[in-house]
């Protein structure tokens, strides 16, 4: 979809200006805005990357630049966008940051995909003074760092996975099955699960970590379902997510509950699995075209641009949320970094996700469950957010 290396004002800008209240020649006379950022097109990440971030980067963009560019304190400025593959790989994402912000000096960065990349990302954003909104960093640790310049979109472990055992306990949940990734992600979420569970009449009856890259997830799912517990709950990134939902159908094992994440709340999983296949699944998301009409405007426009590839249901959400903020604070404050970050951390910002704010380094947010419904991933839980009532027995396997 997008090209390994990219330093590129978007093509068609001008054309669209030309259409607009603004002459095609000012856009081109300003200097543009540099934004850089490094996120992962080839390797294990990328199959998140590809959906949850890059194509919102390159979206708003392009809206932006349709409008005549980036409103700095009132003045157009065209964007131009200074990206590389990071290839999955830690160190070459920490090799491309430092040259974003060291040496290319750009103006502003947008952050990389995942725990891993953020955490490794984050201090160094932090030291250079770039503030840094990050839609797919889910570490309770980075947030308690504490850095001045670094915002997390997403809700923390301890959030999500209270908001979980709080649906589980509300619906009579007695006996839980839990498998996890063994990495930053995995292992957070793991803990903040067992925290929750803490005072709660729910048993653990299997707990099962396995590395990053699992092929087969069958011994573990037929070991789980001798123990017939009533809900299965997967700490997984999308090729997990896609593998244990897949052997689970193959072997029979198909409990009331059904939870693994992340990537259930992509389209790839419904395409995967079916729309009737992966009805009664839950997972992490907190919102679709249904949460405001600003949502479905921006769904819309992702579907449209991309082919009919639609933005997942819980980090392309905070994803946009966050462009949503930076645009307004730089039309605000302008592009000094110290002063943008200042007014992210200040204010509360209305966003397709509804009125926001950081406390700290962390979204105001709440926890959320997700479940796919008739083909649409459905804020089921808190009552507050829902788009849908929560099915409480998930259907078999289709």
């Amino acid at each position: 979809m997008v090209q390994q290396s990219k330093r590129t004002l978007l093509k068609g800008a001008a054309a669209a200006v030309g259409t607009a209240t603004f002459a095609p020649q000012l856009l081109a006379q300003q200097k543009p805005v540099r934004i850089g950022y490094a996120i992962a097109r080839t390797g294990p990440w990328a199959g998140g990357a590809q959906v949850s971030q890059e194509p919102n980067f390159l979206l708003w963009a392009e809206q932006q630049n349709a409008a005549g560019g980036l409103d700095v304190k009132g003045v157009r400025r065209p964007i131009e966008l200074v990206s590389s593959d990071d290839r999955s790989d830690i160190e070459t994402c920490v090799r491309s940051y430092e040259k974003l912000m060291g040496s290319d000096k750009v103006d502003l960065i947008l952050p990389p995909w995942g725990s891993n990349a953020n955490f490794a990302i984050a201090p160094l954003a932090n030291r250079y003074g770039y503030p840094m909104l990050a839609p797919t960093a889910l570490s309770r640790k980075l947030v308690d760092m504490r850095l001045p310049y670094f915002f997390s979109l997403l809700q923390q472990p301890d959030k999500m996975m209270g908001a979980l055992v709080d649906m589980l306990k509300a619906n009579g949940v007695k006996t839980i099955a839990i498998v996890y990734m063994d990495d930053l992600f995995g292992l957070e979420n793991f803990a903040a699960l067992n925290n929750a569970l803490k005072g709660s009449n729910i048993q653990v009856v299997e707990r099962k970590g396995y590395p990053l890259g699992v092929k087969d997830l069958s011994p573990v799912l037929r070991g789980i379902k001798d123990l017939n517990p009533d809900a299965f709950i997967g700490i997984t990134y999308p090729p997990d997510t896609i593998l244990a939902s897949k052997q689970a159908k193959e072997i029979g094992f198909n409990p009331k509950f059904f939870y693994a994440s992340v990537g259930t709340a992509f389209q790839l999983y419904k395409n995967v699995m079916t729309p009737a296949g992966a009805e009664g699944v839950l997972g992490m998301g907190s919102w679709n075209g249904k949460t405001s009409a600003a949502a479905k405007a921006y769904f819309d426009a992702h579907a449209k641009k991309f082919g009919g590839k639609e933005p997942d249901r819980w980090a392309s959400g905070h994803c946009w949320a966050g462009l949503e903020i930076l645009t307004e604070s730089v039309a605000k404050v302008g592009l000094d970094r110290k002063a943008l970050r200042d007014h992210i951390a200040k204010n509360e910002f209305k966003t397709i996700l509804g009125n926001i704010h950081f406390e700290g380094s962390e979204v105001s947010v709440p926890g959320t469950v997700g479940q796919w419904q008739n083909g649409e991933f459905e804020v089921v839980w808190p009552a507050k957010l829902a788009t849908a009532k929560l099915n409480p027995s998930k259907p078999v396997w289709k």
